[in-house]
Formats: C-alpha cells, structure tokens, sequence
C-alpha cells in the first residue's frame, strides 16, 4: 500500500531551507525512496508551509528515513524552524484524477 507523510512547518527562513533540500536532492539521488513530494505554502498563515510525500509503500518511507543524508537533513531543518514540525503519517486509500 503507497503511504504519504505530510510535514507541516513553521519557518521565516524558507529560502535556506529550499538550499538545504536541494543539496538533500542531489545527494540522495538513486538512494532515496521518496516519489513525488509537494511543497505548499498556507495562504492563511504566515510561514507555515507543507511537504506532502508519497512513497511506494510505509517500509520505503522508514528505508529513506534511515539515510545517512535524511537524518543530517532533519537535524539542519530542525535548527531552522520556528517551533517543531508536525507529522501525518497516511495510507494512501485511493487517487482520483
């Protein structure tokens, strides 16, 4: 079953962030498990922002999380926020087009 994590942030500094998850891109790239993943911002609160994304199955999820490169990712993000992120952790039950 396809599993999608939504992570929910609040951050002024949005801009390094996106310089951080471009380096996590490049150096992730043919080992990490993630498909396709969305940024949104809210349009109804400041700096608050969403990741939204789907990977093949919870286990690739758990596989991507244990990257060398994911973990350090985290740890810079973290230090980044303006308060802790919120996770969603969803099996994917239908897509519709």
């Amino acid at each position: 079953m396809e599993f999608v994590q939504i992570i929910e942030m609040q951050t002024k500094r949005f801009d390094e962030i996106e310089k951080l998850h471009e380096a996590w891109l490049a150096e992730t790239e043919g080992t990490r498990t993630a498909g396709t993943e969305l940024v949104v911002k809210d349009r109804d609160r400041p700096d608050t922002y969403q990741v939204i994304v789907r990977f093949p199955s919870y286990e690739a999820a758990m596989e991507n999380d244990k990257l060398p490169a994911t973990q350090k990712f985290a740890e810079e993000l973290n230090g980044m926020l303006d308060a802790p992120p919120v996770f969603r952790n969803l099996d994917l039950v239908r897509t519709d087009n």
